[in-house]
């Protein structure tokens, strides 16, 4: 369940630096009752960065599937080899 604090709370570092250390997840910070931030632990932002960026490379190889620029793997194999001189 995400957790949400208002803005005010963010005056104590400390428990909010704990907080997101203990949660996997973000605490969302609102102001005025709306959302305005979100906060997260360095870990779960690094490991979030690395599923975004997995997700992006899934997603320009299905493009380029859909438009024809694939390649087998035993060609792919021999330019590699050939472009590095192995």
């Amino acid at each position: 369940m995400p957790q949400i604090i208002p803005i005010k709370d963010l005056k104590n570092t400390s428990e909010i630096s704990e907080r997101c250390h203990k949660s996997d997840e973000p605490i969302y910070v609102t102001k005025n009752g709306y959302g305005d931030m979100v906060i997260m632990s360095m870990e779960i932002y690094e490991r979030t960065m690395r599923l975004l960026s997995v997700y992006k490379d899934i997603e320009l190889s299905e493009k380029q599937a859909e438009n024809g620029q694939i390649m087998d793997a035993r060609s792919a194999l021999y330019e590699m080899r050939k472009k590095y001189g192995l």
